[in-house]
């Protein structure tokens, strides 16, 4: 099994099955300038191999040996580490700052079931929170309608003694309109950490030439959006001006979860999108959904600002709605 490295819980499961034993290591509170963010996470297998990072470095040794000791011994662990200035500074920060780290040995502590029902669920796509009492220690799965803000804004932590772990899916983005705002917009929702698609059926516009590194796609929209799959960690954006084009893409995405939807033209262009879906039969909230004119209003002029502007806004939809 080829297992991403990326997938911090997937890589812990994999140790752990092949008899070597496995702890995951997991940042649940910092204060201060801490290197790494809640939620980061370190596998460590019983042989001393490690993938991830709860630190930066600053403190992954001291955490490698509280993991073997509690491979050792199968207890649980929350441990309290200080980063100084200079360790801070060595991995790029300006100052330091405190972090703690929950160390859970897998099967000991962490039911193996229950790890691979999380793998099973980020394998999917399927966001599903990681619950442990860190009182009582009992452990379980939780959907986001548990959760509700902190899966929206990607936030993992403590509810009194309760820690949340949010494992989202990916982030992706659906642009329409293989323009030149799209060539400087998807270079940069991929730097963004998205994983965006092109939809157009003008294979002359949206070709691998303009767009390398891009999946894309030549089906109109509507048909592509629905193969695409949309759902609340998409966002939207169409850029072609033309109501034969975007319409079909706004249309669906008023009818799905998307947590952006961002339209090009106008405040008069907009005006007449508005007009045509009112008359087929979509609400006023709904079509307040959209955000048009798209992006910012920065004062953008160019093609590359104007992406930057929408780029700016739909991180801002997602971290501040």
């Amino acid at each position: 099994m080829t297992t991403d490295l990326n997938d911090i819980p997937a890589i812990a499961l994999k140790w752990h099955r092949a008899g070597t034993g496995a702890a995951l290591a997991t940042v649940v509170e910092t204060w201060g300038s801490a290197p790494r963010p809640v939620g980061s996470q370190l596998a460590i297998s019983g042989q001393g191999d490690i993938m991830g990072s709860v630190s930066g470095g600053c403190v992954e040794g001291a955490v490698v040996v509280e993991a073997m000791d509690a491979l050792d011994d199968g207890t649980p662990r929350l441990l309290e580490y200080g980063v100084s200035d200079d360790e801070a500074f060595a991995v790029g920060l300006a100052c330091g700052g405190t972090i703690r780290v929950l160390v859970e040995p897998v099967g000991a502590a962490i039911p193996e079931d229950l790890l691979a029902k999380l793998v099973e669920a980020r394998a999917a796509s399927r966001p599903v929170a990681y619950t442990v009492d860190t009182e009582s220690w009992a452990r379980g799965l939780a959907a986001p309608d548990a959760f509700p803000e902190r899966f929206r804004s990607d936030k993992s932590g403590f509810e009194g003694s309760l820690f949340v772990a949010v494992h989202n899916p990916p982030l992706r983005m659906a642009v329409i309109g293989g323009v030149h705002i799209a060539q400087s917009l998807l270079p940069m929702a991929r730097t963004a950490g998205f994983a965006p698609v092109l939809i157009d059926p003008r294979e002359a516009f949206a070709s691998a030439d303009r767009f390398p590194q891009t999946a894309l796609r030549h089906d109109w929209p509507d048909a592509a959006l629905a193969e695409f799959g949309i759902d609340t960690r998409t966002a939207i954006v169409t850029l072609t001006h033309d109501p034969k084009l975007d319409d079909p893409a706004i249309q669906a995405a008023l009818g799905s979860d998307c947590f952006y939807l961002g339209c090009l033209g106008s405040t008069r262009t907009h005006a007449k999108r508005v007009a045509r879906l009112t008359d087929a039969g979509f609400t006023t909230a709904q079509i307040a959904r959209i955000h048009a004119p798209v992006g910012l209003d920065i004062g953008a002029k160019s093609p590359a600002e104007i992406a930057v502007s929408i780029m700016a806004q739909i991180i801002q939809t997602l971290r501040q709605s």
